[in-house]
């Protein structure tokens, strides 16, 4: 029985001719309609003729919604209009569970499964009509599974209609892209609906101050409280209507809710994992004279009505993907919504009847937040899109329909992981496990681990290990996945229950793979410590880990990793880390979910990353020329030993990385050639060309002149830095010979003595005692008579007396005082009025 009156009642009822003739016309369009219009449940019973409004030939309609739950709610809804149950006229298929009948022409499918449904035939025989609901979501699959849509009309079956629908207003952009590939240089048409929404009152309440920002999964507990106390507000001040509330995550849901314990109201927590009797509570409106208060996380922000709800609490928070692909690392980051996220939340506020929305954040926040969602495909782990597409046979994703190209970066760390699972050749190109991986439904990790796992240890610890990957299980159940699974197989959970129930998909997906049954005859019996070891090493190869001792080990990738102090897991030799994060400021990982395997295990699970090394290399942590043969699988050596026949030149080269690290520290400095050094900078620094750059800089870059035979560090240190000053003097233009005529190293004085000149200065010294310069009526110079010495004038006791680079001033001006301070002090010593007619002496007048 058609309900005519509810579809009537309707307001996107009004568009569907304009819809019909958009498709007639080009085949595809952009539906835009505000949330509760009947965008999600109309307009695909329109488009199969099912309605009176329909018109044309029955057609069967697939509709993708990003989300399990959304799927199922919308099936469950176009069937109510229709007077079914869902597996009827209307069907679902999700992962895990399917409701189809022979009758079937509209089937709501979550994006995954659309995909799947592509990769095993491209050209979906039997479906009329695909529309891609909550586009504007921007999740990964339903930008790929679009992008592949638009392929298939235009190469397959250009009769194949395709719909994006979207509940906000960026349009533009999608009906663009839709036209990628179509002849006419127009953009694909644009069908826009009205909405009926009522008022909504926006209320700002910002937390109290000292409230810190979250950091990744981590949120303030100062935030949390503010909010459950802004629900109380909320329904304390309005005397009906469902409170529904947005938080990021299924924990933060989990703790507010008990907080709000005793607040009045029937509490319920819908998040992606919450059980099918909650969903359906929460969609079932409230009964006669009861308040619900609905925590939510995002995915009530769209696809969904929750009838009774009129106000809404915003905590203003979202999760989105993060990876860190230097480290291989994945993981969720909570990140302020979007402005056109909140506007989506307010909007649940205003579908029955005039509305409130609180949100916990200034008016001075609104303008900060970013306007839309970051795309996932920005910001997610793209390996499950680089199989994908590379089972389409793009692996680049160059010819697909997408609105945001995938980051080069994050495609090139997918082609390495997927080439790890042996899922792609060397140019990226799918193998043939490539291809029925990519048809299990499964991240390309999970399945390699599935596929190779289950010969190995049968189907059912295969399964079980998978599950227990695919949903990271509740922190209580420790690091140590072998007791994880413990845990999950006594299923006194909700976690257990929703474990089992993915174990028996898995089963099913391997039956189907045609790899059901025991292991096989030649596999050695596991128990499920080895069995969840395995899958985990198969499904993260290059965080397969070499214990160091204690809590700490070295992964694959190079990554350091840790675990806590009393982890079971503690001592382990090697591990396979399935999860792991990096908290701020910490060098290394840490480790949430792995599982002790031995070392065989290890290296077969990690051999595409197997390789031997010859090196020749300078080791700073030595300070010496290290020569090796190393196998290793990836960062981690297995064994090394010293090469008996090293490559001379790689040896040089070696030595010459090792100058290049430590400086010419290495070599042997004397007295006489630190004073080389020198005389060779001054003369450089006064004249120049020819005489050499002695600098630290300048000589390492010679270096490759002067190295001569060195092997080792002992070789350097036996090296004479004044032999490798003298090879550098300018022999071939004949100024060598001049060196000590234009620096001399030593200068006679009057007295007869040969002092040393300091060339370390900017300006050369000779420091000498003021007797033995009796007679000498001017300064002495050098480097041809441009440059005067400084003379450091010196007490009989070697004290400076006095400085100056003007010896005849001096002994006119500054020696009467000189005299007159030091004659009284050193009387045994000459003091003539006259020094330049005086006679020099190193003596005392005794002596003398």
């Amino acid at each position: 029985m058609l309900r005519t009156d509810a579809l009537e009642r309707l307001p996107v009822l009004g568009s569907l001719p304009a819809l019909s003739r958009a498709l007639d016309t080009r085949g595809t369009a952009v539906l835009c309609a505000p949330p509760g219009t009947g965008k999600t449940t109309l307009v695909p019973l329109h488009l199969a003729a099912l309605t009176e409004a329909g018109s044309g030939p029955p057609r069967r309609v697939l509709v993708a919604e990003p989300r399990r739950l959304a799927a199922r709610s919308a099936a469950r809804r176009m069937a109510w209009l229709l007077g079914e149950e869902p597996g009827d006229t209307v069907g679902f298929s999700v992962r895990g569970e399917r409701r189809t009948g022979p009758r079937t022409r509209v089937e709501v499918v979550t994006t995954g499964v659309l995909l799947q449904r592509l990769q095993r035939d491209q050209e979906l025989p039997g479906v009329d009509v695909v529309m891609l609901d909550e586009c504007h979501e921007r999740h990964l699959d339903a930008d790929t599974a679009l992008a592949f849509l638009l392929d298939v009309r235009a190469t397959l079956r250009p009769e194949l209609r395709v719909v994006a629908a979207s509940a906000t207003q960026d349009s533009d952009a999608w009906a663009r892209l839709l036209s990628r590939h179509d002849t006419t240089d127009t953009a694909a048409p644009v069908v826009r609906g009205s909405g009926s929404a009522y008022a909504v009152e926006v209320r700002h309440a910002p937390p109290p101050g000292g409230t810190r920002p979250p950091h990744g999964t981590w949120v303030d507990p100062a935030l949390l409280r503010h909010v459950a106390d802004t629900v109380r507000k909320a329904l304390a001040e309005a005397a009906e209507g469902d409170v529904l509330c947005f938080l990021p995550g299924a924990g933060e849901i989990s703790r507010v809710a008990g907080l709000l314990d005793g607040c009045g109201a029937t509490l319920l927590q819908l998040h992606g994992r919450a059980p099918a009797a909650v969903q359906e509570a929460v969609l079932g409106g409230p009964r006669p004279g009861e308040r619900r208060v609905v925590l939510s996380t995002s995915v009530a922000e769209s696809s969904l009505t929750v009838p009774g709800v009129r106000i809404v609490v915003d905590a203003g928070l979202a999760r989105e993907p993060r990876t860190d692909h230097a480290r291989g690392l994945g993981s969720l980051t909570t990140v302020s919504v979007s402005r056109a996220a909140a506007a989506q939340r307010q909007g649940r506020a205003g579908r029955e009847g005039p509305g409130v929305v609180h949100r916990c954040w200034s008016p001075a926040e609104d303008g900060a937040r970013p306007a839309w969602p970051s795309p996932e495909i920005a910001v997610a782990d793209l390996t499950p899109f680089a199989l994908q597409v590379a089972a389409w046979g793009d692996p680049e994703a160059s010819g697909l329909a997408l609105l945001d190209p995938p980051p080069a970066g994050a495609m090139a760390a997918a082609g390495d992981t997927l080439r790890a699972l042996e899922a792609v050749d060397a140019r990226g190109r799918v193998t043939g496990r490539g291809g029925r991986m990519a048809r299990l439904g499964l991240h390309p990790r999970a399945a390699r681990a599935l596929l190779d796992a289950a010969p190995v240890v049968g189907d059912r610890p295969a399964a079980e290990a998978v599950a227990l990957l695919s949903e990271e299980p509740p922190r209580e159940f420790g690091d140590d996945l072998a007791d994880a699974l413990r845990a999950a197989r006594r299923g006194n959970d909700a976690y257990g229950a929703r474990w089992s129930r993915e174990v028996r998909r898995l089963r099913a997906v391997l039956r189907s793979a045609g790899q059901a049954g025991d292991a096989g005859p030649g596999a050695a019996p596991r128990g499920a410590a080895d069995a969840v070891g395995l899958v985990a090493a198969l499904a993260y190869p290059e965080r397969v880990a070499r214990g160091r001792g204690g809590t700490n080990w070295l992964m694959v990738n190079g990554t350091r990793a840790a675990a806590g102090e009393a982890s079971p897991l503690r001592d382990a030799p090697w591990l396979a880390v399935a999860t792991a994060d990096r908290p701020a400021r910490s060098p290394a990982a840490r480790i949430r979910q792995a599982a002790v395997v031995d070392e065989r295990t290890a290296l077969a699970a990690a051999s595409a990353f197997r390789t031997t090394t010859r090196e020749v290399r300078w080791d700073t942590d030595r300070g010496d020329v290290v020569t090796a043969e190393s196998q290793r699988i990836g960062a981690v050596e297995l064994s090394s030993r010293p090469l008996a026949d090293p490559d001379p030149d790689l040896v040089r080269a070696a030595v010459l990385d090792g100058l290049r690290t430590e400086g010419t520290g290495l070599l042997r400095w004397t007295r006489d050639a630190e004073a080389l050094r020198e005389r060779l900078a001054f003369l450089h620094r006064e004249s120049g060309e020819p005489w050499p750059d002695v600098s630290e800089d300048a000589l390492l870059e010679r270096a490759e002149e002067w190295l001569g035979g060195a092997r080792c560090r002992a070789d350097l240190a036996g090296t004479d830095a004044g032999e490798v000053l003298r090879g550098l003097l300018p022999w071939a233009a004949g100024e060598a010979a001049r060196l000590d005529e234009l620096a001399p190293e030593r200068v006679r004085v009057p007295s007869g003595s040969r002092i040393r000149v300091d060339y370390g200065g900017e300006q050369p010294v000779l420091a000498v005692k003021l007797q033995e310069l009796f007679g000498w009526d001017r300064t002495p110079r050098v480097a041809d008579g441009r440059v005067p010495l400084l003379l450091h004038l010196l007490s009989p006791a070697g004290r400076p007396a006095a400085v100056t680079a003007d010896l005849a001033g001096f002994w006119q001006d500054g020696y009467r005082a000189v005299r007159a301070e030091l004659r009284g002090r050193y009387p045994r010593h000459p003091w003539p009025e006259d020094p330049t007619s005086a006679e020099p002496t190193r003596r005392t007048n005794t002596r003398r």
